[in-house]
């Protein structure tokens, strides 16, 4: 990011509501000023900047005191900052926070940065809201909704989930080469609020079917598997992050619209595949128990045709963490509080059996759903 003195000064003279003058612009803590110093905040040195208010001279007066204000940008880490998205946020906490403790310097207002280089105040900002474009159609679930009930389906359903499959081999061979961020989606997959451990931790302490033990024995084999997959960083891809059944609207002349695409641009195709394929064992298991029928048709289509376009046979070997983050949504009482006991006992075994698999032999899908 580049910065010049001229859009400071009228960044300054704006929230100032008077004309102001830089009088200097140094690193904070000394080092270099002026050009220097502005090259040095674009990599996330904060800089120190004197300016001077112009309208109270005008009288003859004495001129006005010479303020100062430190200007500060939140860089790219590996601590949880590898996103545009992490720093707004930390952004977003710091002043709304720092003015609240005692003895703490007090933060003055948000910068925002636009296209052209202005920088405009957003410290007003107390919420940010989303405008989005409408999309007509079905949602997807509705489908697999009428197919539970029903017990049969047609040559248009089988058509919608190949569809989806080549769909996501068209997206998944995207790549992106970015180390750090692989393993901030791995982290997240295990730890997050919305991940694994935060799954696990709106369970119910006392949930009959699902003792605590069974809950940390997940946590602790994600955690194994994040540590197996560490490495894997050239499997970074663009996906979706959240392609699941309610997020998928159809036309009735087969088109599709996606709705709320989920943690950032990149990410491992699995995280989509897992999404998808888990809803028609999740659908089957309300009928029949396991995955079979009609469900099983659309299951196999869809496996078939993602693995014959991505010739993605690796990930056999890493999906089995995002299957069991995925399975602990469906079981949740929170979530799905209405499914029957047996279909949340059968999802859970799941997790924890596929979980222990180092392969994932998806036409056996229903050898994962007996207890060991």
């Amino acid at each position: 990011m580049h910065l010049d003195q001229a859009a400071l000064e009228d960044y300054l003279s704006r929230v100032s509501g008077a004309p102001i003058q830089i009088e200097g612009i140094n690193e904070l803590g000394g080092g270099t000023g002026g050009a220097a110093a502005l090259k040095a905040f674009g990599y996330g040195q904060p800089m120190c900047i004197d300016y001077r208010p112009l309208a109270s001279g005008k009288d003859g007066s004495e001129p006005a005191e010479i303020r100062r204000v430190v200007l500060r940008r939140i860089s790219r880490n590996s601590f949880g900052r590898e996103r545009d998205a992490d720093r707004v946020a930390e952004v977003w906490l710091n002043f709304h926070s720092f003015n609240h403790l005692p003895r703490h310097i007090q933060a003055q207002d948000m910068v925002a940065v636009v296209d052209d280089g202005r920088l405009e105040s957003a410290g007003h900002i107390r919420e940010l809201l989303l405008l989005t474009d409408y999309a007509p159609g079905q949602l997807y679930a509705g489908d697999l909704t009428r197919i539970r009930d029903e017990g049969m389906c047609t040559d248009r359903d089988r058509a919608r989930a190949e569809a989806l499959a080549d769909y996501l081999v068209g997206i998944h061979a995207v790549k992106h080469d970015d180390p750090l961020l692989w393993r901030r989606r791995l982290r997240d997959l295990v730890g997050h609020g919305e991940g694994i451990m935060g799954l696990t931790d709106s369970y119910p302490a006392d949930f009959p079917l699902t003792p605590v033990e069974e809950l940390r024995a997940i946590e602790v084999a994600a955690n194994e598997w994040r540590w197996r997959l560490k490495s894997l960083t050239g499997r970074l891809s663009q996906v979706h992050g959240d392609f699941h059944p309610f997020n998928v609207l159809f036309t009735e002349q087969n088109e599709f619209t996606l709705l709320d695409r989920s943690r950032g641009e990149w990410g491992e195709p699995a995280d989509d595949v897992s999404c998808m394929t888990i809803n028609y064992l999740f659908f089957s298991l309300q009928r029949y128990g396991r995955l079979a029928g009609p469900f099983e048709n659309l299951y196999t289509a869809f496996w078939s045709h993602y693995l014959a376009g991505s010739h993605d046979d690796e990930l056999l070997s890493v999906i089995q963490p995002w299957f069991a983050w995925r399975t602990l949504v469906l079981a949740s009482p929170q979530w799905y509080p209405s499914i029957h006991a047996d279909v949340r006992r059968r999802l859970l075994t799941f997790a924890r059996r596929v979980m222990a698999s180092r392969r994932f032999e998806w036409r056996q899908i229903n050898d994962y759903l007996e207890a060991a």
